[in-house]
């Protein structure tokens, strides 16, 4: 509430900057209206996977219809193309933590669960990669969103076992077996309504891995909140 109640002061003492264009920001982000109308929004996407969908498309996709995910739903304002890509890369990998959140805007202006998550709960990086990174970069999106939603989220519960090579790496069909037993959960699950929070999505192994981890824990509904879907 602190933090939220400050915003709009902090807006008048730092003026916003667009992070694609470098003009002037909007009141509240930094983003101008020019590039925010031309971001690649995900506007007919599944309603389980979030896989991009041609308008008037069935609500599910095919791969949901034959298989289903063991999350319930995915919620991505982004496709992942240009320039949300630039975003994306600039906060993972340059720890522009301003485009961090930016992205956690747009993720918040996109989100209107209800009922709302008991927790949120950020994929976690290996404690190696996480020391060569310096911060992990669904941990501060989380951060951001439980911030702006008022919903309480947990950094440390999950935890990754294994450093496993970055999935975008590797072809599809090793990506489902490279996650298989990577996360735990480290104490007692108590919250039954979940969202995992990532910046991507693209095959969704490695969400799904931490909802099968979450159903087994007793989660009874599990949503993924990325920035962008792939």
């Amino acid at each position: 509430m602190v933090y939220n109640w400050l915003r709009p002061a902090l807006s008048v003492l730092l003026p916003h900057h667009c992070r694609l264009c470098g003009a002037s920001g909007q009141a509240d982000r930094d983003l101008c209206r020019g590039c925010q109308r031309d971001l690649p929004y995900l506007e007919t996407a599944c309603e389980r996977c979030g896989l991009a969908l041609a308008p008037d498309s069935p609500p599910l996709c095919g791969r949901c219809l034959r298989r289903p995910p063991p999350f319930d739903r995915v919620i991505a304002p982004l496709r992942y193309a240009a320039p949300a890509d630039t975003l994306i890369h600039e906060f993972k990998f340059r720890g522009r933590l301003a485009s961090g959140r930016l992205l956690a805007d747009l993720m918040a202006d996109a989100l209107h669960p209800q009922p709302r998550p008991q927790l949120l709960l950020p994929v976690p990086l290996h404690p190696r990669r996480l020391r060569e990174r310096g911060f992990n970069q669904a941990n501060e999106l989380a951060r951001q969103l439980g911030r702006r939603l008022g919903i309480p989220c947990d950094s440390k519960l999950l935890q990754r076992l294994r450093d496993t090579p970055a999935q975008h790496d590797l072809p599809a069909k090793q990506r489902r077996g490279n996650i298989r037993r990577a996360f735990a959960l480290n104490g007692a699950l108590h919250a039954r309504h979940v969202a995992v929070i990532d910046d991507v999505m693209t095959t969704g192994h490695t969400v799904g891995e931490i909802a099968r981890v979450l159903r087994r824990a007793g989660a009874r509904r599990v949503e993924i909140w990325v920035a962008a879907r792939a």
